[in-house]
C-alpha cells in the first residue's frame, strides 16, 4: 500500500507507504520512483542526497533554488520529529505566498515531495533530529536562495518560542526583496 496525498499548495504531496512492524521494530520503503511516476506522472532523477542533524529548536530554511530547471525535493525524517513547511514562491500561482506545514517523524512512514518553485524549511521538534532529502539537481550556491523564515508577508506560524538558525537564514531577505532581485535579473 502506498499513497500520495496532495497538500493545498499545488506541487507538494505527502507520501505514505506501508509500515511493517514486528518484534524487531519496523520497516518501510520511503522512496519509490515507480510510485512517483505512476501517481504524479512526472520524473524525479535523484542527483544528490543530503542528511541534516539538528537540535530541538533548529530552523533550517526557508530555502529554494533558482536553477534553470528548479529543484524538487523528497524529504524524510529519519530520527526525531520535524514541523516541515512548504511555501509557494511562484509568482502567478493561486497560492503564491501561502505556506503549509506537516509533521514528519521517524516512527511514521511519511515523506514529503516538494516540486520546483516551492520553498522549503523545517523546525526540529526534538533533539537528535535527522532529516534526509533527495534532490533532482545538485547544490549550486549561487542559485540557492534563503527566504527569512520570519518574513511578515509570509507569516509562518512557527510553533515554540526559542529557535536556533544559521547566520545565513537569520540574515535572509524578505520575499519582497528577493522578488525585486530575481525580477531585476
Amino acid at each position: 500500500m502506498f499513497d500520495f496525498r496532495p497538500l493545498t499548495i499545488k506541487g507538494a504531496w505527502i507520501y505514505e507507504s506501508e509500515l511493517f512492524t514486528d518484534a524487531r521494530g519496523s520497516f518501510a520503503e520511503w522512496f519509490r520512483l515507480d510510485h512517483l511516476r505512476e501517481c504524479l506522472q512526472r520524473e524525479f532523477d535523484v542527483i544528490q542526497a543530503n542528511t541534516a542533524f539538528s537540535k530541538k529548536g533548529a530552523i533550517r530554511g526557508v530555502h529554494f533554488s533558482i536553477t534553470k530547471n528548479g529543484q524538487a525535493k523528497w524529504v524524510r525524517c529519519l530520527n526525531g520529529s520535524i514541523w516541515d513547511v512548504v511555501v509557494d514562491l511562484r509568482p502567478g500561482s493561486p497560492t503564491f505566498k501561502q505556506w503549509e506545514a506537516v509533521n514528519l517523524n521517524a516512527s511514521s512512514s511519511k515523506s514529503i515531495f516538494i516540486s520546483e518553485g516551492l520553498g522549503h524549511g523545517y523546525l526540529a521538534m526534538t533533539d537528535q533530529t535527522v532529516v534526509s532529502y533527495l534532490l533532482n539537481t545538485k547544490y549550486s550556491p549561487n542559485e540557492e536562495l534563503s527566504l527569512n523564515p520570519f518574513d511578515e508577508d509570509i507569516a509562518i506560524n512557527w510553533p515554540h518560542d526559542e529557535y536556533s538558525l544559521s547566520e545565513r537564514d537569520l540574515q535572509a531577505p524578505s520575499l519582497k526583496t528577493l522578488m525585486d532581485v530575481i525580477c531585476a535579473e
